[in-house]
This record gives C-alpha cells, structure tokens and sequence, in this order.
C-alpha cells in the first residue's frame, strides 16, 4: 500500500506543478484534470501488475455495478444536501439569522451531479481511493480505521489546490477544517461502499454530489489567504460538526457489524 500513495502523490503532485508552470488557458487545465484521474491509473497499473487483466476487469465493473437497492443511490445524492440545509437552519437557531444561499439553481447542481459522475475527476479518484486502497487498507485496519486513514490520506493529496492555484476554489482556504471535514466524508463514503457490497457507481454519485451541493449553502470565506488558518466562518464549523456526528454514527455501524469490513476486503482483488 505504501507504494501506491507513493505514487499517487507523486503522480498528482507532478502533474499539478507542471500546470502551475502552464499556460492558464488549455494546458494548465488538461494537467489539473490527468492529475485527478492518477490515483485510479496507478490502481489500476498494480492490479494489473498483480492480478492481470481478470483483476482491472473486475475493478472496472465496480464502477457500473448498479444492482444495489435504491436507497443508496438517494443516500448518495442527498447527503450533502441534508448536511448543509441543517447547518442552515442551525445557523438560523444560534444566530437568528439565515446564512447566506448559493445562487445556483437546484436543477443545475442536480444536473451537473448526474454528468459528472462517471465523466467527472471523481471517476480516477474513486477507482483508486475506493475501489483499490480502501479493501487493503481495511483488512489491516479494520473498515472504521481505514476509513479514518484514508481520509487523512486523500484530503493531504489535495493540498497544492490549497497553494498554488488562484482560480481553484479551494486556494487560501482552511486546510485543517478540509482536512477534518474530508475525513468525516471518508467514514461516509466507506460506510457506503460497504453496504453497496463495493459497488463504486453509488460511491461516485456521492462524490458528485458533496462537489457540487457543497455551495447550497457556501462555507468558504471570501478573501481568504492563508490555508493554514482554521475558518471564520460558522456555516463551516457547523457543517464540520454534522458530518462528524453522522460519522461516529456510521464508526458505530461498523464496530458493531464484522460483516461490513468482510465485504470491503472481499472486493481487493488479489
């Protein structure tokens, strides 16, 4: 498993600097993308490595594994939009006052969620950090433990989007409250994969869906400079501290339920 991150950092991280020494037009924007898709190409390289193509095969069909039950797939899309309205109305309770909406349509945001789940830079994250770290990690760790590393793991991956980028909406933003709020949704999002028995469609749709409701109601702070900061901003630490109670809820699930590790680490493939 070491080598795999090794690589998917190194990768990413690659491709990013070399966008940020592109041309913001065309260039730079293909590089960004290559380095969402690397951790998934990396995957994929080592299962065939180890597996050949009988283990990339299997792991493929993951992505369109789309017979689990419906609830999961409304799970996976509504999630995030749950977690904010409550932070909005919680914000309304504590402060008296409703905190500021997104201006984008709910049709859009459901629109673009559906498009990008299997186009989207979600697809080479997910068949990477789901669909091959999560089994090896979980049958050392255990599901709740290898949800919590992974988390840490994928939200530090992110971190040059904090840095180097202007035009990204993550750049000066606070990594210490990303970092606490991606590995929350990692608990989530494993807990998900699991009872889905390691489909990865329902998986990706959450990943669309948290990139593209986030905004419903924004917790990013205007201006900000300085990523090592932590936030100002309440939605934020609100929506920080829902996604954190629904995850010691699904750390619960887990501990209680063996069968639900036993599924994820039935799906590594070798």
């Amino acid at each position: 498993m070491l080598l795999y991150f090794v690589l998917a950092y190194a990768v990413t991280w690659s491709l990013w600097l070399a966008a940020r020494a592109a041309p913001a037009q065309g260039p730079r924007g293909v590089l960004l993308l290559l380095g969402t898709f690397a951790p998934g190409l990396i995957a994929l390289g080592l299962t065939a490595r180890r597996a050949g193509r009988p283990g990339v095969v299997a792991l493929l069909r993951r992505l369109v594994a789309w017979e689990v039950p419906g609830r999961w797939f409304g799970f996976a899309l509504a999630y995030m939009a749950a977690i904010k309205l409550t932070a909005a109305g919680l914000h309304r309770l504590v402060t008296g006052a409703w905190p500021a909406f997104g201006a984008m349509p709910w049709t859009l945001m459901l629109g673009a969620t559906l498009l990008s789940t299997l186009v989207g830079g979600q697809t080479g994250e997910e068949v990477g950090w789901r669909g091959y770290a999560l089994p090896r990690l979980t049958a050392r760790f255990g599901l709740g433990g290898a949800s919590l590393l992974l988390g840490a793991l994928w939200a530090s991956w992110h971190l040059p989007l904090f840095l180097l980028f202007p035009e990204v909406d993550t750049f000066g933003q606070s990594f210490p409250l990303y970092l606490l709020e991606v590995m929350a949704l990692s608990v989530a999002i494993a807990w998900l994969f699991a009872s889905t028995r390691g489909s990865l469609l329902p998986v990706m749709l959450l990943h669309a869906a948290v990139n593209n409701t986030k905004d419903i109601v924004p917790s990013a702070e205007a201006g900000a400079t300085n990523p090592w900061a932590l936030s100002h901003s309440l939605v934020a630490w609100l929506t920080v501290a829902l996604l954190w109670l629904c995850a010691g809820y699904f750390l619960v699930r887990m501990h209680r339920d063996p069968a639900l590790a036993r599924a994820v680490t039935a799906v590594a493939g070798d």
